[in-house]
């Protein structure tokens, strides 16, 4: 008796394995999900990709040099030279929390103000001047002069209090004069926090009210330079840059004005490098930012057996006014931003040129996707694990 003859024919086995090549290919063909394992979407599915984010549709864009320059161009609006210089520098007014000091001068012979007297040549008395004890301005405004009553000093200049008191005593004190003079500025500071040595309130006086001032009052950072960003609130606004760029570029070392907070963060900005890279990570970067060159070599750069050249994407959220769109109309997220893939050509030689000026921005994705080859060399080796333990068993059979 010949066991072997119970096992299936060679026909059979021709035709077990045809139909699970056929069954491997239909699925593949169809994109049947999680059929095959990958990295991520290929490169036709990202280009495809009309999924919306938030409420917007993502937008595919080529890099190329204008798209270079625009994102360029972009970034300088950002510096402090542009932003936080666009506002009139600040009236040095009185405030509450300051401290005055008022002198007040009267002709003689009147003496309204007991007070030392100021003699011209030949001994002739001319005046009086009296010396009021300082005072601060208290929460609603005000400060307090003999004879004159509550004066209101705050939202007003040195010039315009003085201008007051001398009305107030006309008709009481003869030819009166007055100088007011602040012997201290608490309603002029600015806040300095974060990674510094001492979080601190510096006065903004002249020649000491920039930005490098107030960081060098508060005792400086605590880390290296090229790690800390520099992030200045002003009302409303929120800017941030490198103090690294700060300390490079002068202009952007502008005058505060009352009521700023400097937060020094050590927080280095990082991208993450995904898909068929030789690596698969988040990394750090120096805050005054890296291209898209120098994140492809610390990613691993492409895998020669793996990576398509023509599937390089950054992933990113970018502000609507920043570009020019392909598709139209542009929707953005609820916060204003646009869904953005970037797509970079490696098997053109201009892109080489392109990366090395094309910033990486903070929390981008830098996403490489699979080679056909790769996808096929998959299917490959799916048909095999499949046809070969028939066909082994047959072999088996056989003996």
């Amino acid at each position: 008796m010949r066991f072997w003859q119970s096992g299936p024919s060679p026909g059979q086995i021709h035709r077990i394995a045809g139909a699970a090549a056929s069954l491997c290919l239909v699925a593949l063909l169809s994109g049947c999900a999680g059929f095959i394992p990958t990295i991520g979407p290929s490169r036709s599915e990202i280009e495809r990709a009309n999924t919306p984010v938030g409420q917007a549709d993502i937008q595919v864009v080529d890099v190329n040099a204008r798209v270079t320059r625009e994102l360029l161009a972009d970034r300088k609006e950002q510096l402090f030279s542009k932003t936080l210089e666009t506002s009139p520098h600040y009236s040095r007014l009185v405030g509450p929390g300051d401290v005055l000091e008022v002198t007040i001068w009267e002709a003689a012979p009147a003496t309204l103000f007991g007070g030392s007297m100021i003699s011209a040549a030949g001994g002739i008395e001319t005046s009086h001047a009296t010396t009021l004890p300082a005072q601060m301005v208290d929460d609603e405004g005000f400060i307090s002069v003999p004879f004159a009553g509550r004066i209101l000093a705050a939202g007003k200049s040195l010039e315009q209090i003085e201008a007051d008191i001398v009305q107030r005593l006309k008709g009481k004190a003869n030819q009166p004069q007055v100088l007011v003079r602040r012997t201290q500025d608490f309603s002029a500071d600015a806040t300095v926090v974060g990674d510094v040595n001492r979080s601190t309130r510096v006065p903004l006086v002249p020649g000491n009210d920039r930005l490098l001032d107030a960081i060098a009052q508060a005792g400086g950072v605590k880390e290296p330079v090229n790690k800390v960003t520099i992030q200045v609130t002003r009302g409303q606004e929120v800017y941030s840059m490198p103090l690294q760029t700060i300390i490079r570029d002068p202009r952007q070392d502008v005058n505060l004005i009352p009521g700023d907070i400097v937060t020094a963060l050590y927080q280095p900005y990082s991208f993450m490098a995904l898909g068929a890279t030789g690596k698969d990570e988040e990394m750090n970067f120096e805050s005054q930012g890296i291209s898209v060159a120098q994140a492809l070599a610390r990613s691993g750069g492409l895998l020669d057996e793996r990576s398509n050249p023509k599937g390089v994407f950054i992933f990113r959220f970018v502000p609507k006014s920043a570009l020019v769109w392909p598709h139209h109309p542009v929707m953005t997220t609820p916060d204003g931003m646009v869904p953005v893939v970037f797509r970079i050509d490696m098997t053109k030689p201009s892109s080489f040129f392109l990366i090395q000026s094309f910033p990486m921005q903070d929390k981008d994705i830098l996403y490489v996707s699979n080679a056909p080859v790769t996808e096929m060399q998959k299917f490959l080796n799916l048909l095999f694990t499949v046809a070969y333990p028939v066909l082994a068993a047959h072999q088996v059979g056989a003996f």
